[in-house]
């Protein structure tokens, strides 16, 4: 078999093709993507799938929303993205990307943990919910992000914003707020499922449904990049069903 028919079949396996070119022009080449941090478990596992059927090597910068903005506005190398939709309520940074409607790849809502084999909290309802965060001791989150934003609308809407300010405990990464529970570091952690699906920490449950939203991560091709049909490959591979397959796997529902 070929490298180029080798190549196509990947590609027709992972469930997206396009045409790919000739043999003498298959050195690899770099598509950059940013990403949020929240996506570092199912991208880092679908990254070497699409390396594989495409002749592209993904270069992944993973940072939460108000470094993702500074980024895209710094002019730093960009072909596609994968953020939080909240990227795109900034106007500088949206006119980064080619114009019209981006396209959303996964979703997922916010949940409350625990050191695993520590009693759960209820937290069923807001009136629940509020209990249990002001009687905890230290609360792990990650406030610089647009997840954390939205942990701390809840707390306002709850009326506990001033209250639980002492207690708050703010992580530099995503992957930190299970970790700083794990160690005890913190009694519990509130932000996006999936980042909470870790060892060393159990789930109390997801936040009542009067307070749930899902945060979207949409993808857009950036307007200036030189590999703009790779980028338009790489969104399309993410929408394919064994892509679909990992996100799932991993804690966000796709699309």
């Amino acid at each position: 078999m070929t490298e180029s028919t080798r190549l196509a079949a990947a590609a027709a396996m992972l469930g997206f093709a396009w045409v790919l070119p000739p043999m003498s022009d298959l050195q690899a080449a770099e598509l950059n993507v940013l990403a949020g941090g929240s996506t570092t478990g199912w991208l880092t596992e679908l990254a070497p799938q699409f390396e594989q059927a495409s002749r592209y090597k993904l270069v992944i910068h993973f940072d939460s929303t108000p470094n993702l903005i500074k980024r895209a506005l710094s002019g730093a190398p960009l072909d596609v993205a994968v953020v939080p939709v909240d990227v795109f309520k900034n106007a500088g940074a949206t006119a980064r990307f080619v114009p019209g409607p981006t396209t959303d790849i996964a979703r997922v809502g916010y949940g409350v943990i625990v050191r695993a084999g520590a009693p759960k909290p209820d937290i069923s309802t807001p009136n629940a919910l509020k209990r249990t965060l002001l009687g905890a001791e230290s609360i792990a989150f990650l406030p610089e992000s647009a997840a954390g934003t939205y942990v701390l609308r809840v707390f306002e809407r709850l009326g506990i914003a001033e209250a639980v300010k002492a207690k708050t405990r703010a992580q530099a990464a995503p992957a930190r707020i299970a970790e700083a529970v794990a160690k005890g570091e913190a009694e519990l952690g509130v932000f996006l499922v999936n980042v909470l699906m870790a060892p060393g920490v159990e789930l109390a449950g997801t936040l009542p449904p009067e307070l749930q939203q899902d945060l979207v991560f949409t993808a857009a091709a950036s307007a200036d990049s030189k590999e703009a049909e790779a980028a338009k490959n790489f969104i399309s591979f993410l929408r394919s069903p064994p892509a679909a397959a990992v996100i799932t796997a991993k804690g966000m529902n796709p699309g």
